[in-house]
């Protein structure tokens, strides 16, 4: 059985278990139970989420980072300026490169924000968290790796599919990620056609983001 490795955000945890529902017996899917925030975090734990699967078995991964980079907090700057997300972002490539030599690796964009329901204090800008996608994607295309534009989706998805400000935490926003994660995951296992949505939805309160 193939592995396929999940990491991310809380936006992550809008598909997570919906495309281990969806691929229930055919593939093993992996991910934390965690939400993994920004790329710095994400760069010192990624080894620790492949939990009892060697990175050389890892098959398919497909990840995420920017939304907790991007977060102005108490109306100052950026959590993590843009340069130095680029710098992280690169050095996460390497580091995926290096623990899980074999796997095909997916980048998934940020998702866009309602931010005028966001609190001035807690605050996120679409027109932030689409440079900060681009500055992203100029970085894994160097690697060779695939984007998922979930950004590009989001923008097309009506307000209701938002559980929250951010999230997407409803059975709307909940297929259309995971159809669209299964859309780019089930080539790169080898399937010959996407498997039959099956939902499965992420409930909790999102920590942190």
């Amino acid at each position: 059985m193939k592995n396929l490795l999940l990491i991310g955000d809380s936006i992550r945890r809008g598909y997570d278990q919906a495309v281990k529902k969806t691929l229930e017996g055919r593939v093993n899917v992996i991910f934390p139970e965690e939400n993994c925030r920004f790329a710095s975090y994400l760069l010192r734990y990624f080894h620790s989420y492949l939990g009892e699967t060697k990175g050389e078995d890892i098959d398919v991964i497909h990840w995420n980072a920017g939304l907790w980079d991007c977060l102005r907090m108490f109306e100052e700057e950026p959590h993590t300026p843009i340069d130095v997300y680029a710098y992280y972002i690169d050095r996460l490539c390497q580091r995926i490169k290096k623990i899980c030599p074999n796997a095909k690796v997916i980048f998934a964009t940020s998702t866009q924000v309602i931010s005028e329901k966001m609190s001035k204090d807690f605050k996120r800008y679409n027109e932030e968290i689409a440079k900060y996608n681009e500055a992203a994607v100029n970085v894994v295309k160097k690697y060779g790796f695939k984007i998922n534009d979930l950004y590009a989706l989001s923008a097309t998805l009506p307000e209701e599919t938002h559980s929250d400000a951010v999230h997407y935490y409803t059975p709307a926003g909940t297929e259309a990620f995971t159809k669209q994660v299964l859309s780019f995951v089930a080539p790169e296992l080898g399937m010959d056609e996407v498997p039959e949505y099956r939902e499965e939805m992420y409930t909790d309160k999102p920590v942190g983001i």
